[in-house]
């Protein structure tokens, strides 16, 4: 049994400058009936940049938000209750001088 679990480990690799990694303050996701599309920005006044934009299939999108619920709640669990920030609203949000 071993040996077979072995056959199908996949070996995945990275190059340094993804495995650093990058922050984003913002997230917009949209939808099609195909897939789900995950836009990750930074946004510092006066501009914002595209980051990173993932597309995943709605089933791998709902594995994705479980495994992070179920992250959360063991972060939580370990570290205590985060308490959750409003986002701004649409009036609020933007560039302003």
């Amino acid at each position: 049994m071993p040996e077979q679990a072995q056959q199908n480990q996949i070996k995945v690799e990275a190059e340094n400058a993804t495995l650093r990694g990058v922050y984003a303050n913002n997230m917009l996701i949209s939808h099609t009936k195909e897939e789900f599309v995950m836009d990750f920005m930074l946004i510092h006044p006066p501009k914002g940049l595209l980051i990173n934009r993932t597309i995943v299939s709605p089933g791998h999108f709902k594995r994705m938000v479980r495994a992070m619920q179920d992250n959360l709640k063991k972060y939580e669990d370990n570290f205590g209750q985060i308490p959750e920030s409003k986002g701004p609203q649409t009036s609020e949000f933007g560039f302003k001088a």
